[in-house]
């Protein structure tokens, strides 16, 4: 049996733990604007989580020091909140969120375009949003995972951007990273792994405008592109259920 399967009370849990996460970034996306810093965005997160009962997964996850990621502009992913970077018009950023709420995680990022952005940016952010439907939608018991990286390669190609291929999306539930990996390209290993019923993962496609290698900066988590190219993420936890999936990281109530 695959990891991260499981049972229909334990989906209650991931909704409410979901749910809180969507409220979060509900409250924060009228702040996201130029003039703010990333972290006072950290700090407006924090408290919410704080007041609902939940906290940040990621605080501590292996020393990492704040409670979310904010990744702008060439930043593909783990960029860390800071007081003395602030936004400006024509940014671009992915705020990635992972609380726990009673023993269970969810895990959502999502893009935030800052004043006039380019047509291209603009591009980039629609087309990482796309292929993360896509995706979602072909989700189904019997269906193989490589399905996933498939579909959001014919949403990708077409316009000319890149795939990371770095960082993958993960199961999830009673811990932040489980099995099974989850591809955001087709890989002919995954077509025999078959999805099932209560089986709980993210899907979190990353696209760069250009080339897709990466590099880390100094503080270790960082991971920027070589060649200074825009990058994009969007994500959400989802379910499988007996005829599809749920969206767990969508507000529930």
């Amino acid at each position: 049996m695959l990891p991260s399967v499981y049972a229909p009370k334990d989906f209650k849990r991931l909704f409410a733990a979901g749910d809180i996460v969507a409220r979060c970034f509900e409250f924060i996306t009228p702040h996201i604007r130029a003039g703010i810093s990333t972290g006072e965005i950290d700090r407006m997160v924090a408290e919410f989580l704080r007041v609902n009962d939940a906290r940040s997964a990621s605080l501590g996850y292996h020393g990492y020091p704040k409670h979310i990621c904010t990744s702008v502009n060439d930043v593909i992913v783990h960029g860390i909140p800071r007081d003395d970077e602030i936004l400006k018009n024509g940014d671009i950023i992915n705020i990635d969120l992972t609380a726990e709420h009673k023993g269970f995680h969810a895990d959502s990022s999502r893009m935030f375009m800052i004043g006039n952005v380019s047509q291209r940016a603009q591009e980039l952010v629609q087309t990482c949003q796309d292929a993360l439907n896509s995706a979602i939608a072909v989700c189904a018991p019997g269906v193989p995972l490589s399905e996933i990286g498939r579909t959001i390669e014919a949403i990708v190609r077409p316009h000319g951007f890149s795939i990371s291929e770095d960082f993958v999306g993960h199961g999830i539930g009673k811990v932040m990273h489980d099995d099974p990996q989850i591809y955001h390209w087709h890989d002919k290993k995954f077509d025999s792994m078959k999805m099932v019923p209560g089986l709980v993962f993210t899907i979190e496609p990353i696209i760069c405008e250009c080339g897709n290698k990466c590099k880390i900066d100094e503080d270790g988590w960082t991971a920027r592109t070589v060649d200074g190219c825009l990058s994009a993420q969007w994500e959400h936890t989802i379910g499988i259920t007996e005829d599809g999936a749920v969206i767990f990281t969508e507000q529930q109530y």
